[in-house]
């Protein structure tokens, strides 16, 4: 479907791997999710289908394992992954109580939201936490980003692929979007989750939950954290600071710990990428994080190096 070859769906040359492989991804992660609450229609399609309301963090752990598959993925794996998601969605329905209208899941005006909100949101938060990502980059990772929409049942050529592009979008997007009862409860799910079975070892660290999720919140643009008011206004500077202060920290933490808040078919994807990545030449010794490096692209390393 989308004509990739080699080891990988998204090379590690792509600037798509400079933002996935971040940590602060977890940030993006569960503001994408805020943000594409405040869809009326797109709200009511996880809250009527999903378990959310007893699993968020589920739903974030499946976003993280679709990503993955779509950037660090071979690309059978990412077209498995795109046919059982379109598949799941092709099936489901939305009943919409404030116009009596039902509405097919697999709608692209609403794939299209659930994209942009997404991807907008890894992309702000890396870059805000300290990765140096030019403007120039920025649009080569939305272009990029058409990929994975295609994956989900859009046609590319219909989703933006340059920041002018999304912020166009996102313009258009906004007299759509409000709080609606289901959006408000979503938010402070996502502020005070409940943790699952196979994560409740994280349990006495949960106190610390509620600044993670506050940050999440924070980093929402102003005009969707005016809709919410759900928590009070503090200084754009500090929330940048302690952005940058907890991708710091989470850099540091071993891959293997890192690793073991993903689900078990996500591990052993990464590690597939990984063994198929030293395969072709590049060195690996740092992980995939450390393939951000050019240094450890194959070009880079000298004959007999």
């Amino acid at each position: 479907m989308t004509g990739v070859s080699g080891p990988t769906v998204q090379p590690p040359e792509s600037v798509t791997w400079l933002v996935h492989v971040d940590r602060t991804m977890w940030v993006g992660g569960v503001r994408g999710l805020m943000l594409q609450a405040l869809h009326p229609v797109a709200m009511r399609g996880v809250w009527q289908n999903s378990d959310f309301r007893e699993d968020p963090f589920g739903r974030l752990r499946r976003t993280a394992d679709f990503v993955g598959r779509v950037t660090y993925g071979s690309p059978e794996e990412a077209e498995r992954i795109g046919r059982r998601v379109r598949a799941i969605h092709r099936a489901l329905r939305v009943h919409d109580p404030d116009t009596g209208r039902v509405h097919r899941v697999d709608d692209p005006e609403l794939l299209l939201w659930v994209h942009c909100a997404e991807v907008t949101s890894y992309l702000e938060v890396v870059r805000r936490a300290g990765v140096p990502i030019t403007d120039r980059q920025a649009d080569r990772y939305l272009t990029e980003q058409r990929r994975s929409a295609a994956y989900v049942g859009l046609r590319p050529e219909d989703v933006p692929g340059t920041m002018r592009e999304m912020d166009d979008y996102f313009a258009r997007m906004r007299p759509v979007l409000r709080v609606i009862p289901e959006s408000a409860a979503a938010v402070r799910f996502l502020l005070w989750p409940r943790l699952p079975e196979n994560l409740r070892f994280l349990s006495p660290a949960r106190p610390v939950y509620f600044p993670f999720g506050a940050l999440c919140y924070y980093t929402l643009p102003r005009w969707a954290r005016r809709l919410y008011g759900v928590l009070p206004e503090v200084p754009e500077i500090a929330v940048t600071a302690a952005l940058r202060a907890f991708r710091l920290t989470m850099n540091t933490i071993p891959d293997p710990m890192h690793q073991r808040v993903l689900g078990e078919g996500t591990r052993a994807m990464l590690q597939a990428s990984r063994e198929r990545l030293g395969a072709a030449g590049y060195d690996v010794g740092q992980g995939l994080r450390g393939l951000a490096d050019p240094r450890r692209h194959p070009a880079a390393t000298p004959p007999g190096g």
